[in-house]
């Protein structure tokens, strides 16, 4: 009797069955740990813009937050997130009035289906998300 070499067509299918189990797993649950490190990124960047923002008022001192517009954040690297990069997952956009000002992270591209949305910052540190999918806490953790 010949002896059979190789896998038989049942022991391939059963292999694949696995391997697609384990992937639709496996996905989603990347997926989402790619949406939260860009959400890293991009509450790094509302902070830093805080930072320049309070920085600008403390030296100018006159004209209040909105003497810093949208083009002196662009030109400070800060109007993206990530900063560096060809593909921008978030544009930062600026809200002022002479004596306030919000920070917000709008979602571009791939980050669209995030489920916190955009994230935003205010001059008092107060910390806000648009999505129905999670809690503030959730997204700026």
């Amino acid at each position: 009797m010949k002896r059979q070499r190789g896998f038989t067509l049942i022991e391939l299918m059963i292999t694949l069955a696995i391997v697609a189990i384990v992937a639709a797993i496996a996905y989603p649950s990347y997926t989402e740990s790619v949406r939260k490190s860009r959400r890293a990124d991009a509450r790094a960047v509302l902070l830093e813009a805080a930072q320049y923002m309070e920085r600008r008022y403390t030296q100018n001192l006159t004209g209040g937050y909105n003497a810093v517009v949208q083009a002196d954040l662009n030109a400070a690297g800060l109007g993206n997130s990530p900063k560096d990069g060809a593909t921008k997952y978030y544009q930062i956009i600026l809200g002022t009035t002479p004596t306030t000002f919000t920070l917000t992270a709008q979602a571009q591209g791939a980050q669209i289906n995030d489920s916190c949305g955009n994230l935003s910052l205010t001059n008092t540190g107060a910390k806000n998300q648009t999505g129905a999918g999670k809690t503030v806490d959730d997204c700026w953790r």
